[in-house]
């Protein structure tokens, strides 16, 4: 018997139509590392993340905005706040490490990534910035294949 969702009927948004941005190579940033980065740059990173939970992205749910990401390429850092459909989300560290881990495969490495808001954000927060914490989830090859399977793109 499968578990019950945590928000059987989320709302689901509309996403917004993009231009598709001209860079070389598949879309890793190392390619071109010292590039300016921004805002935007960042979110058609992680926009279509999907929900671990449901068919839809992390967009689709308003879990993540464009206005939710702070750059600041000088200082080489990104933060990147979430907002999960309710506030006792159980996916929150799940959903949080396909972030991390979205940008950590993507962003050149000098730019550090931090993650964002729920009920427990300091306790999802801290398991996320810890590296030996990230280190041990991503060789549980449940976990892995969860992960992966959020960061595969959907083309509905």
């Amino acid at each position: 018997m499968a578990p019950a969702l945590i928000n059987a009927n989320p709302v689901v948004y509309e996403k917004k139509e993009r231009p598709v941005r001209s860079r070389p190579g598949d879309g890793n940033f190392d390619e071109y590392a010292t590039e300016l980065i921004d805002q935007l740059e960042i979110f058609d990173h992680i926009r279509d993340i999907k929900d671990p939970e449901h068919p839809y992205s992390l967009e689709e749910l308003k879990v993540i905005t464009e206005d939710a990401i702070e750059v600041d390429d000088k200082r080489s850092y990104v933060r990147v706040t979430f907002t999960p459909t309710v506030e006792h989300c159980s996916m929150a560290t799940v959903i949080g490490l396909c972030l991390r881990v979205k940008l950590m495969r993507s962003l050149p490495s000098r730019f550090k990534v931090a993650p964002g808001t729920h009920a427990t954000e300091d306790a999802v927060n801290k398991q996320l910035n810890d590296k030996e914490r990230v280190a041990a989830a991503l060789e549980n090859p449940n976990l892995v294949d969860m992960v992966d399977e959020c960061l595969t793109p959907s083309y509905e």
